[in-house]
């Protein structure tokens, strides 16, 4: 199956006194690129989420935001964290001592320190499998995301390969009579010019000649390309680096033939098989 590299998944996991939210974007990148953003009670799981990801993607650049959101309950008793104050306390008077003019700290100051007030709120440990099914269920929606976005790409592209087969469908047979008429041209030209040259080295020089113009070799390399491009396509490996590497390999023979070219036809079908090239050349560049 052919993935592509951009995704999106949403989703949310309600607990006892919370909430879990979780969001994953994926975009092209030529590596994987993973970036967290995860709730200040999370950040200790960052390994475990990483280690999920890392089993299931293998390119793109990676956002993963998880937020916890708690709910108070009547049912939940809150108590003071009395050596979190009593540090407070002391952490203030010092500062008071340095900078006689500046305000004591007030009773909403330390309740509203991070830490002071112990509820029952959802413990990490009871979070770590939790967030492991909400990760696991979020990678599922974003490849399935990432495989119909593929399924498409990876279209696109077969029907570009199309177009180049008709391409050398079209030229393969002119190449005899094409190369026939320009060896006439040329011996027409030679004859006209130097009347007196030997025939024999004329007829070497025509055949050499002939040879380095000779674009067989690139309509079979390129048709064995399309074939290794349609291969790759319908396994179920990572994709993307080979194709890459294939779009070269097609362009390099798309040149050549121009290069060769002797006539105005073969010269538009090199100039058509690079725009072909190319335009699967960015759709690849999304794809794992």
């Amino acid at each position: 199956m052919t993935f592509s590299m951009t995704g999106f998944a949403a989703l949310e996991q309600p607990l006892d006194n919370a909430t879990l939210l979780l969001e994953l974007r994926a975009v092209n990148s030529r590596y994987l690129d993973l970036h967290f953003k995860l709730d200040e009670n999370l950040r200790s799981l960052e390994p475990v989420v990483r280690e999920l990801i890392s089993a299931q993607l293998s390119r793109g650049k990676i956002e993963c935001k998880i937020n916890l959101l708690q709910r108070a309950s009547t049912s939940q008793a809150l108590q003071l964290d009395e050596a979190l104050i009593q540090q407070l306390a002391r952490i203030g008077a010092t500062a008071q001592l340095h900078s006689p003019q500046s305000s004591a700290l007030t009773i909403a100051d330390i309740l509203r320190w991070p830490g002071v007030l112990i509820s029952n709120a959802v413990g990490l440990d009871t979070l770590v499998a939790d967030v492991k099914t909400l990760v696991s269920q979020g990678l599922h929606d974003l490849n399935a995301s990432r495989a119909r976005e593929g399924e498409k790409l990876k279209q696109l592209v077969l029907q570009r390969l199309g177009q180049i087969e008709l391409l050398v469908a079209k030229v393969k047979p002119l190449l005899p009579a094409l190369t026939k008429d320009y060896q006439a041209r040329l011996e027409q030209k030679l004859q006209e010019s130097l009347k007196n040259i030997d025939q024999e080295r004329i007829a070497q020089e025509l055949v050499l000649f002939a040879q380095r113009i000779d674009v067989d070799e690139e309509l079979t390399r390129l048709t064995a390309h399309i074939s290794e491009v349609r291969r790759i396509l319908s396994s179920d490996a990572p994709a993307g680096k080979r194709l890459d590497f294939l779009m070269q390999e097609l362009n390099r023979e798309a040149n050549t033939l121009g290069s060769k070219s002797v006539s105005v036809q073969t010269t538009q079908v090199s100039m058509e098989l690079k725009v072909l090239i190319e335009q699967m050349r960015e759709q690849i560049q999304n794809i794992e």
